[in-house]
């Protein structure tokens, strides 16, 4: 039952509000929820906008990496980070498939060309990561492609951290049922149906195979210098919030901490790449 007209004349805060649904028993968790969701964005949000100055002062170079099986929320949370961040140094790369130059090209280079300059923070929709697990799982590179991008990542990584580049890898990890009903979502919302393609449904089909790459990726390129982040990602609001308190305990920045928002992520939802690590996509 909402609340009728009366009520709502009667209630001046928000305290007098809850306090009169609770008398009514009308329910209000999911909006309570929601509210204090978008409060503590707002203020996590406004930690960015600071983060990037100083990034910018300090001509600093920041590349945060979302990778993850397809409908886990990196697009989503993607938004939610550069929501209000300054465009000129922000920006976001999801690059389309190689062109015919760049397939005969090595691996890396469409991938350097753009990489964050100094001051900047770019955000990567996928990245060389691809060639770690979409493409020998969809089999869009051969296995020798494969095996030379595995013994070369970590060196590409290596020299980019000698370069004083800072790269953020966040794996977003989903189980396969949260995936299915998120695919079967997008199928019935006309507004989201442009993200849905016939590759989508072959990760359920195909999700051992993105399991095993997984875990090959993880095992071969989790370094001190460039390790893997897991978010746990069936609640995409958690998921979003979470991942950008792990970016902002990264950094020193002038004014941390000043909204008051918890700079501490949770370590039941974001926890460093371990082979003892449990996940939910697997």
């Amino acid at each position: 039952m909402p609340f009728t007209a009366k009520q709502l004349q009667q209630a001046k805060t928000k305290k007098e509000l809850i306090a009169i649904a609770k008398k009514h028993h009308i329910p209000i968790d999911k909006t309570l929820k929601k509210l204090r969701y978008e409060a503590e964005l707002r203020k996590l949000q406004t930690e960015f906008v600071n983060l990037q100055k100083w990034v910018a002062q300090n001509k600093i170079r920041v590349a945060i990496i979302f990778e993850g099986r397809d409908a886990a929320g990196k697009g989503g949370s993607i938004k939610r980070f550069k929501e209000h961040l300054n465009p000129r140094s922000s920006r976001v790369v999801a690059l389309t498939k190689p062109t015919t130059v760049e397939r005969g090209q090595w691996y890396f280079r469409r991938y350097i060309k753009v990489l964050p300059n100094p001051g900047e923070i770019v955000f990567f929709d996928r990245s060389w990561y691809n060639r770690a697990v979409v493409e020998p799982v969809m089999g869009f590179c051969t296995k020798a492609q494969y095996n030379q991008f595995m013994e070369q990542v970590p060196d590409f990584e290596h020299l980019l951290y000698e370069d004083n580049l800072k790269i953020i890898k966040f794996w977003f990890s989903i189980s396969k049922e949260e995936q299915k009903k998120r695919f079967e979502s997008r199928l019935n919302n006309p507004l989201k149906q442009w993200k849905f393609s016939p590759v989508d449904m072959k990760g359920q089909e195909l999700w051992d195979e993105y399991t095993h790459y997984k875990e090959e990726m993880f095992s071969k390129t989790h370094t001190n210098f460039s390790p893997w982040t897991i978010v746990k990602t069936n609640d995409k609001k958690v998921a979003r919030l979470e991942s950008m308190r792990h970016v902002l305990s990264q950094f020193d920045y002038e004014g941390k901490g000043k909204t008051g928002a918890t700079l501490l992520a949770d370590p039941n939802v974001i926890m460093r790449y371990q082979r003892s690590v449990l996940q939910i996509d697997v």
